[in-house]
């Protein structure tokens, strides 16, 4: 089983830029306190620590 990572989204993309948005778009997040189970990989890490300030990692499995 791969590891993933539950991420929740605790800030608006109102007033940030494109870029940021468009980050909380392919993480599948588009409303507030919505969560996703996404699979641990650089790349989603990546653009997890792009957006700090608007999103939360709540779990880590596996």
């Amino acid at each position: 089983m791969a590891k993933t990572i539950v991420v929740k989204q605790v800030g608006s993309p109102i007033r940030r830029p494109a870029e940021q948005r468009r980050t909380l778009i392919g993480l599948g997040l588009n409303k507030m306190h919505k969560t996703r189970e996404l699979e641990d990989t650089p790349a989603v890490r990546g653009m997890v620590n792009k957006i700090p300030h608007l999103v939360q990692i709540i779990e880590e499995r596996g």
